[in-house]
């Protein structure tokens, strides 16, 4: 579960090319940049993919090059790409070395907040067959985002704890884009003091922040699995939201937000 989360996370936003040509063949190195790549008008041109690739659907009838436990340089340099799109907090840098070294060119992509999200969609433009729509998709998710800023603030905001897995029991720091979606929809993060980004805590921590509300990933069955690691210890609302869109660093962590932000917004300020 942890390397799979891993995974679907997703390298440093770099400068736009100002005089970079529309790329003819793209590889996408994780799930976030297929979808980043998708959104941007690059999806005829994507000739492989990362594993759990699964959005939008096309993505999935694409070659899988790439997966938790590597890159298939020798698959890449056969398919004969023209940009390969990496994320350099997850993909091994030797093999990204050795395409480079071979004359492909790779970009890193990696959000860390909504602004970055739109700025990826913008840098992608330049290499894009349709700029156009890679640029309206950037202005859209921004002014969707701020617009659920605006609609969703509280004067007093929920107090939440974001939770991953039980055994480590593990959360997110403010640095992330999960606890930003947090901020949008009028909650506080009580772990957003912390200095790593993805610290491992314990129940006595998350008990003595008295969180109202526990945000994780998932569904139904893992939504019971919360509310039964925690019992009677904690009375807090545990919210299940879609896991692809609140892990991905792509442009559907809008709709995590649109999910988590009525139901927040249905506490009473206390």
């Amino acid at each position: 579960m942890i390397s799979r989360f891993c995974l679907i996370l997703s390298g440093l936003l770099l400068p736009v090319v100002a005089n970079a040509a529309p790329a003819q063949r793209v590889i996408t190195l994780a799930p976030s940049l297929t979808e980043l790549a998708f959104a941007a008008g690059l999806g005829d041109r994507i000739i492989g993919v990362s594993a759990y690739s699964d959005y939008p659907p096309q993505a999935r009838k694409l070659e899988q090059v790439a997966n938790w436990q590597g890159i298939n340089v020798e698959r890449i340099v056969t398919l004969k790409p023209d940009l390969v799109l990496a994320w350099r907090g997850g993909n091994p840098q030797r093999p990204l070395d050795q395409l480079i070294s071979l004359g492909i060119q790779v970009i890193y992509l990696d959000p860390q907040n909504a602004q970055q999200v739109a700025q990826a969609l913008e840098q992608l433009a330049v290499y894009s067959p349709s700029p156009e729509k890679a640029k309206q998709a950037a202005a859209d998710f921004r002014q969707q985002w701020q617009a659920l800023k605006l609609k969703y603030r509280r004067e007093k905001p929920v107090s939440a704890f974001i939770q991953f897995g039980t055994q480590p029991l593990f959360t997110a720091a403010a640095t992330t884009m999960q606890s930003e979606v947090l901020n949008v929809c009028g909650a506080k993060n009580i772990f957003a003091d912390s200095r790593v980004p993805w610290p491992q805590v314990s129940r006595e921590q998350v008990l003595s922040r008295h969180p109202q509300v526990i945000v994780i990933s998932g569904g139904k069955p893992q939504k019971q699995v919360i509310e039964d690691y925690w019992g009677p210890m904690l009375s807090a609302q545990v919210i299940a939201l879609d896991p692809d869109w609140f892990s991905r660093a792509g442009p559907r962590i809008l709709l995590a937000a649109q999910q988590l932000c009525p139901q927040l917004a249905a506490i009473p300020e206390g």
